[in-house]
């Protein structure tokens, strides 16, 4: 199994970002909790996924979103890793198409193409970066977008 450091440097952000935004806090409030000097632009960055921070300067962050660590970190693994050793997520295609899901739609055009490739095969595994296209796509996030795929199992 490889890491793509920059898929999940963005999983976090968005996670960052999401926790913030549930709190009610804008990036200058959260700023004034942190008490460190850190600019907003390097905030923003965080949140964007396009700066790596240190686990110091995350625990911090996370303090100030009253959030422990170790349960943020677990939600990035599990959109990370799809819950599975191997990362992504398994996809039946068929069921895709027969979604009703209206936000589901590029999804389902993507999969009836696919299924109509001679020799396709009907399940797929789609990795983190994949996902994280396929959700801008939909208009979704990448977690809205995995509980959708998995609701399709049940």
């Amino acid at each position: 199994m490889q890491l793509d450091p920059g898929a999940y440097q963005r999983m976090l952000g968005e996670e960052l970002r999401r926790l913030r935004e549930r709190r009610g806090l804008t990036r200058r409030d959260l700023n004034h909790r942190l008490h460190s000097g850190l600019s907003l632009q390097t905030l923003a960055t965080y949140e964007l996924g396009t700066r790596q921070c240190s686990v110091v300067r995350l625990i911090e962050l996370c303090l100030a979103l009253e959030e422990p660590p170790d349960r943020l970190l677990a939600r990035v693994g599990d959109r990370y890793f799809g819950g599975s050793e191997s990362g992504g997520v398994r996809i039946d295609l068929r069921r895709v198409v027969e979604a009703t899901h209206p936000d589901l739609a590029p999804f389902r055009r993507w999969a009836a193409g696919r299924l109509a490739e001679a020799g396709a095969p009907e399940e797929v595994r789609l990795d983190p970066p994949a996902l994280d296209r396929l959700a801008e796509l939909c208009g979704l996030s990448t977690e809205d977008l995995v509980t959708r795929i998995r609701s399709l199992s049940e």
